[in-house]
Parts: C-alpha cells; sequence; structure tokens
C-alpha cells in the first residue's frame, strides 16, 4: 500500500468551508480512484488553521492518480481558502486495522 499526506494552511475562520467542500466535493472524486483504500481529514486542536488529509491506495500509482486529482480539485475548489499543500509520500511499511 501507499499513503500520501498533504499539509494544508488556511485561515482558521475557513477551516468549516473547506471541510464541507471536501466532504461534499472531493471525496466522491477520490473514492472513484481505481486502487482506493481509505481518505481522512484531521484538524488538528493544536495546530489552528491547519488540515492534514491522509489518502491510501493500494499502489503508487493509484496514489500519484489521486494527487493529480487533488492538486487539480483543491486549485479549482479551495484556492481562495487554502495555501498549495506540502506533500508527503511512501510505501506503507506498517500497516494494522481493525
Amino acid at each position: 500500500m501507499f499513503a500520501a499526506i498533504r499539509y494544508y494552511h488556511a485561515d482558521p475562520d475557513s477551516i468549516d468551508e473547506v471541510i464541507r467542500r471536501t466532504r461534499e466535493g472531493f471525496v466522491p472524486l477520490i473514492k472513484d480512484t481505481p486502487g482506493f483504500v481509505s481518505y481522512l481529514v484531521l484538524a488538528p486542536v493544536e495546530r489552528e488553521g491547519e488540515i492534514v488529509s491522509v489518502s491510501v491506495f493500494e499502489d503508487e500509482q493509484s496514489a500519484q492518480v489521486s494527487n493529480e486529482k487533488a492538486e487539480d480539485w483543491v486549485r479549482e475548489n479551495l484556492g481562495e481558502l487554502v495555501l498549495p499543500p506540502e506533500l508527503a509520500a511512501g510505501q506503507i511499511v506498517v500497516y494494522e486495522a481493525k
């Protein structure tokens, strides 16, 4: 499996709107990507104005496709609310789920 983690920075007052748009617009898009495993968004309490998304895919190619979709979608739908993200990606070497 392969994961892509994106770190976004936004005005704290716009976080709820970013989350709403992501839930309604991006989640359906990413779920349809071949190799999709899971997607989650964190709004760290101790880091006001930061949003972290984690995408998990079966393989690197699928994760790369999701990164391209995310880049396009964010530019078109959140461009006025968030700064371009920092990206961390790599192979998942430990994974456990219930």
